[in-house]
């Protein structure tokens, strides 16, 4: 934060009445017009700026300083008060800083007591550093806490120097209409501090919806069209934004060059990609996001399916901080030749259901995630063959680890079963039943992990 000067007078002095009746009206005056001004006011710099004029005014001072409260550092800090323009001797912050364990100031909000000095430098209690920063000479000190009605401590008022033409010590009097003014600057403070959060919190939650739609909106919009083939793809964040990421790219081979198909438009093959971020939120939705950005570079620039993924383990092994990384599976999908060539780094179980037996063959993963190891080892991407009424399953932990409130996982075994149980149908309906599945077993607890699939399915019967 930025020292802000303060403020002019919150209203201006007038001659002091004769009469003890006379100044006491005159005190209630003051405090009824501080409280008007505050009750109309809702930025934190601005009646930090009211507050400190209307103690110095009011109690015909030279200066004032409020002392905020911050619960997590046990500190009272102040970036509005009178005098306290940058100087080489401040902060560079601007912000006078101190714990609550020191000075008069701490003292005041440990005790939550006024605390009166007449001669602040025969008193040991006085912390001598911020004078010493900015040049002043405090001689009398009034300190007063700053409670919100349910005692909750929101700082430290100070108040220096007297005028020495009333005696250069503060009164009984003083103390009293410190305290009336102490009452309405905390309600003030405390209704600023809460606005102040709201609406950090509301631009927070806009960021992240921002967030969210812009990464859904980088999932396909449809799935590539194959002759021959059904692909279907979901996902379904956690949180507000997902660790989880799918990719179906179409391309078309023409001349020696592979081309991305337009969206809806044929295509003779297939890129498919699905990437699993350690954790769910912001951090891991830039990572997935980052690895998708990656592979379409990829395919734009040419490279085979074991270049593209090497490029993306290098890089990720540079951006992620220790203990992160991404579990990825890319495929190619042959319309031409019914293959799925596929690599898998980390992400497993793969599933490629066989309609001739009905049986599942289990694909183990073929490297370690993304962001692990600079070099991806000797493993190369694997060919399998499709044949009519085949499919190939990729699930995200968000399915195989959805758990009852027990514990108990829906497992590798309860998908194979509904792979069997639902073969003849679409792979987007394959995804509902699982999904309806999952949503069952658990009891419609909400998921712990991101959920994403990928499923191709090839057409016809053997």
């Amino acid at each position: 934060m930025t020292m802000t000067p303060a403020s002019e007078p919150a209203f201006a002095a007038r001659p002091q009445p004769a009469n003890g009746g006379g100044l006491r009206v005159e005190s209630l005056r003051r405090v009824l017009h501080v409280a008007r001004l505050l009750g109309a006011l809702d930025d934190l710099k601005t009646i930090l700026s009211v507050i400190i004029d209307a103690m110095r005014d009011a109690l015909d001072a030279e200066r004032a300083t409020v002392f905020e409260f911050d619960h997590g550092t046990e500190t009272l800090f102040s970036t509005v008060a009178h005098g306290l323009s940058p100087m080489p001797q401040m902060p560079a912050s601007g912000e006078i800083r101190i714990p609550v364990s020191t000075g008069l100031a701490g003292e005041c909000a440990r005790t939550r007591r006024i605390i009166n000095i007449p001669d602040a430098y025969a008193d040991a209690r006085f912390n001598r550093s911020v004078d010493k920063m900015t040049g002043f000479r405090t001689r009398s000190i009034l300190a007063i806490p700053l409670e919100g009605v349910d005692g909750e401590l929101i700082g430290v008022a100070q108040v220096l120097n007297k005028a020495e033409a009333l005696g250069g010590v503060f009164t009984e009097d003083d103390k009293e209409i410190a305290i009336a003014l102490a009452a309405q600057a905390a309600v003030a403070l405390k209704r600023a501090r809460l606005l102040e959060d709201r609406l950090v919190r509301q631009k927070l939650e806009n960021d992240i919806d921002l967030a969210r739609r812009m990464q859904q909106e980088s999932w396909p919009s449809c799935m590539p069209s194959l002759p021959g083939y059904d692909i279907a793809g979901f996902s379904k964040p956690a949180d507000q934004t997902g660790g989880d990421a799918y990719d179906a790219v179409g391309l078309i081979h023409a001349d020696g060059r592979v081309v991305v198909a337009a969206e809806g438009e044929p295509a003779e093959s297939s890129l498919l990609f699905i990437a699993d971020a350690t954790g769910h939120g912001l951090g891991p939705a830039l990572s997935v996001t980052q690895a998708r950005s990656m592979l379409r570079m990829g395919i734009r620039s040419g490279e085979d399916l074991f270049a593209i993924a090497s490029n993306m383990n290098t890089q990720l092994c540079e951006d992620l901080p220790p203990g992160r990384f991404v579990t990825a599976w890319l495929a190619l999908l042959d319309a031409r030749r019914h293959t799925l060539t596929t690599f898998s780094a980390g992400q497993a179980p793969l599933l490629h259901y066989r309609v001739a037996d009905g049986s599942i063959e289990v694909h183990c993963a073929d490297a370690a995630p993304f962001g692990v190891l600079p070099d991806l080892g000797d493993d190369r991407p694997k060919t399998v063959h499709l044949a009519p009424g085949d499919m190939f399953v990729v699930l995200s932990d968000g399915f195989y680890e959805a758990a009852t409130e027990a514990g108990d996982q829906f497992g590798d075994e309860r998908v194979a079963n509904l792979l069997r149980l639902h073969r003849g149908r679409s792979a987007e309906e394959i995804i509902a039943a699982v999904r309806d599945a999952v949503d069952a077993f658990t009891g419609g607890l909400p998921a712990a992990d991101d959920q994403t699939a990928v499923i191709v399915r090839r057409l016809g019967q053997r």
